[in-house]
């Protein structure tokens, strides 16, 4: 049963970070829209995406309201949500940022660094043991991220923030014992007033006053938002941080895939050379993870 939980959780994760690696085609649709306003329009309509979704579905109303019970009595993890929506929305901010200024690149490298911060988190905060081959492959991927760093000439600051934002709010998902739907609506509830006050008095073109297919789109930003963040919340509750984190290396590949042959961002040899140690160590990862396996189902 544990393994069976284990194999849904690593397929949920998967199909999480595929969406998210597509994701920065619907934010360049946007690109008319400020990235503030972007960002708060996000909130405010995932969070009615996420209310209509409980109005809907009776099973996962009933959870949210034995979830919110259950809060009540333990007060630390009203906390941490309230930080978990913090860092989510600088993590969406910090992302929707580095699109529109045409740098997906450096979106791709946060999002590489971002699984070394989970190992990280996993080791020191959650005492999870790396097994020989995931060491490895961390020190591959360091590589490659120092690589990276290095040939930029300057601290990549955009990168190290979606990097360190994501993962924080990844560990204080994992501690929660909330249903994801729970956990999503909460989220973005407490960052909802503060989004849509700046929408209504100090967006500079104010709240909803695009056109038409501008505003389909920023309605259809909350489903886009809500669906993989439930299907990661969902996996973090089945497979370790750990490998949560080596998954994530789906998520920055397809990312820099378009960013090269889509959005016609430069690319040098130099930066393939750096990212060939990463992509070295997520094989190296897969191939232990593999084994393991195999090792698993003969005993």
């Amino acid at each position: 049963m544990e393994r069976n939980e284990e194999k849904k959780g690593i397929t949920l994760g998967i199909f999480a970070y595929v969406l998210w690696g597509i994701i920065p085609l619907y934010w360049k649709l946007l690109g008319e829209v400020p990235a503030v306003s972007l960002l708060f329009n996000r909130v405010v309509w995932s969070f009615v995406t996420m209310v209509l979704f409980l109005l809907v579905v009776k099973s996962q109303r009933k959870v949210f309201f034995k979830d919110v019970a259950m809060l009540k009595k333990e007060k630390k993890k009203i906390l941490a949500i309230i930080l978990a929506a913090i860092f989510i929305t600088v993590n969406w901010g910090t992302f929707i940022y580095s699109v529109q200024i045409g740098d997906v690149t450096a979106a791709s490298l946060g999002y590489y660094i971002n699984p070394l911060a989970n190992v990280l988190l996993g080791t020191l905060v959650l005492k999870e043991k790396l097994s020989r081959t995931a060491k490895i492959a961390c020190v591959f991927g360091l590589i490659g991220v120092i690589l990276l760093t290095i040939q930029t000439g300057h601290l990549p600051v955009t990168s190290i923030v979606m990097a360190a934002s994501f993962s924080i709010y990844g560990l204080i998902k994992k501690g929660l014992a909330l249903g994801s739907a729970t956990s999503l609506t909460l989220e973005t509830l407490v960052i909802f007033p503060f989004a849509l006050a700046y929408l209504l008095f100090f967006a500079p073109d104010g709240f909803l006053q695009y056109d038409w297919s501008t505003n389909l789109l920023l309605f259809g930003a909350g489903t886009i938002t809500s669906i993989p963040l439930l299907l990661f919340a969902e996996a973090a509750k089945r497979i370790s941080f750990i490998i949560l984190g080596f998954i994530q290396y789906i998520n920055p590949t397809i990312m820099l895939i378009m960013a090269i042959f889509l959005f016609h961002e430069t690319y040098t040899l130099q930066q393939f050379i750096a990212f060939s140690f990463i992509w070295l160590g997520i094989l190296i990862f897969v191939y232990g993870s593999v084994k393991t396996g195999l090792k698993y189902r003969k005993t």
